[in-house]
């Protein structure tokens, strides 16, 4: 019969053994329902979108993710932008999916750029994507051969730029060329055709599914992306993230500065008031900060320029109005030029220009109107307000006598003399505190 600390023994063994084969398996099990981070980018590609961006992903790679996913519909964006997140899709040592969606959307310009840049491109049904002309040649130059050689150059630049993303991901060489050089868009049944995406999916469910087990390469290995039943985490931008990027948008960026300016002429004409000269620096430096996002003509902002000092010296210049007209139209002109891009997401709305310039001047005229009736109004106060007062003459008054005037009484001497009780006009107060005084003119 076994003794009863070795059936003990035993037992402490087998439930050990049956402990660590059982351990593998519900780490396995526990492995199977990763993380997906994600992120959704729905507009233009500008710094604070693309910052945003990589720091989402390199917080992905530090995690234990099994991919990083980047829900994308935009126009395009800056060059800039577009190469610094492009930079953080090659270097990730997580695989990373772009899926232009909803439909209707679309990947164009920079976009179509990151598309190709990823592990795995997905498309939704009825979205598009290409258009990726350089925007910048649109306004170079006049048709000079200097300005053709510089739109070559732009061109080859980002046909290469092109070429080699699509080399290294294995897609279709030749269309990334064409989107460069010919700027075609493609809708996502050809691309799929076309070897540009990988698949086209209706839902993100669809395209975990169809994801799951595919292949992609690191360091020249294959590797299985093994998806699962993972949970999706949708990022989103900070509060400090979401008001840069809405400054950035040339529109709000346009108002912002006219804020700004409107603000700063306020407490010029008016010293002291504090209030518009601390909320039109504020405006001011949120508009530069903008403007390092957006290709800004310096032509437009000199004309706005222009326009605030022609309307300040309309306060000091008698231009019966011609001042305030030369301002306006420089206003005008200035708003329209200052963003240079044919690009539609990068313009400001013609309404908003017509809008602010039309508010923008009448605030300025109501300010100059009030300015100078203030600086045109007599005294009202004051020896000098006495100048002009009207009263009568308490004695006669020639060379001596007094007056009643303001509810005063003065010692007084006129040209001409004057009866008593007769109505007189100051005429100055004299340096021994006497008035001058003449006969009012009655009617």
């Amino acid at each position: 019969m076994m003794k009863p600390y070795v059936l003990v023994k035993k037992i402490v063994v087998l439930c050990l053994g049956i402990f660590w084969a059982v351990m593998p398996l519900m780490a396995t099990a526990e492995t199977t329902s990763g993380l997906l981070p994600a992120v959704r980018v729905a507009g233009p590609i500008n710094p604070v979108v693309a910052s945003f961006i990589v720091a989402e992903l390199e917080k992905a790679n530090q995690s234990d993710a099994r991919a990083f996913l980047i829900e994308m519909d935009t126009p395009g964006g800056l060059d800039s932008a577009m190469r610094e997140i492009i930079q953080a899709l090659l270097s990730s040592d997580l695989p990373v999916i772009v899926y232009i969606s909803p439909p209707g959307a679309r990947a164009a310009s920079a976009g179509a750029f990151i598309t190709l840049a990823a592990d795995f491109a997905v498309m939704a049904p009825g979205t598009n994507i290409g258009a990726a002309t350089p925007v910048s040649i649109g306004a170079v130059g006049n048709g000079s051969t200097e300005d053709s050689t510089m739109k070559a150059k732009i061109i080859n630049d980002a046909v290469a730029y092109a070429r080699s993303i699509a080399e290294q991901r294995g897609r279709n060489v030749d269309w990334a060329e064409r989107i460069v050089r010919e700027s075609i868009s493609t809708p996502a049944s050809e691309a799929f055709e076309l070897r540009v995406i990988d698949l086209i999916s209706n839902s993100v469910a669809d395209l975990l599914r169809d994801l799951d087990g595919r292949v992609y390469l690191r360091g020249g290995k294959e590797q299985q992306l093994i998806l699962g039943d993972v949970e999706i985490t949708y990022a989103e931008m900070n509060m400090r993230q979401q008001i840069l990027n809405t400054i950035s948008n040339p529109t709000v960026a346009y108002l912002l500065m006219m804020l700004g300016i409107l603000g700063i002429f306020f407490e010029i004409s008016q010293p002291g008031v504090i209030l518009p000269g601390v909320v039109g620096a504020i405006a001011l430096l949120l508009a530069f900060f903008a403007f390092q996002t957006l290709p800004i003509s310096y032509a437009g902002v000199l004309l706005i320029l222009l326009a605030v000092v022609l309307f300040i010296l309309e306060v000091y210049v008698t231009s019966f109005g011609m001042l305030s007209v030369g301002g306006v139209i420089a206003l005008g002109f200035g708003s329209l030029m200052l963003i240079d891009s044919p690009e539609p997401y990068l313009q400001i709305s013609r309404t908003v220009i017509v809008a602010t310039v039309a508010a923008f001047s009448l605030s300025f005229g109501l300010c100059l109107y009030f300015i100078v009736r203030t600086q045109r109004r007599r005294f009202q106060s004051g020896h000098e307000g006495l100048v002009g007062e009207q009263g009568h003459a308490v004695t006669s008054v020639h060379d001596a006598g007094t007056v009643f005037v303001h509810g005063e009484y003065w010692e007084a001497f006129s040209e001409e003399p004057i009866s008593q009780e007769e109505s007189i006009e100051v005429v100055q107060l004299a340096p021994n505190m006497r008035l001058e005084v003449k006969k009012a003119i009655k009617g």
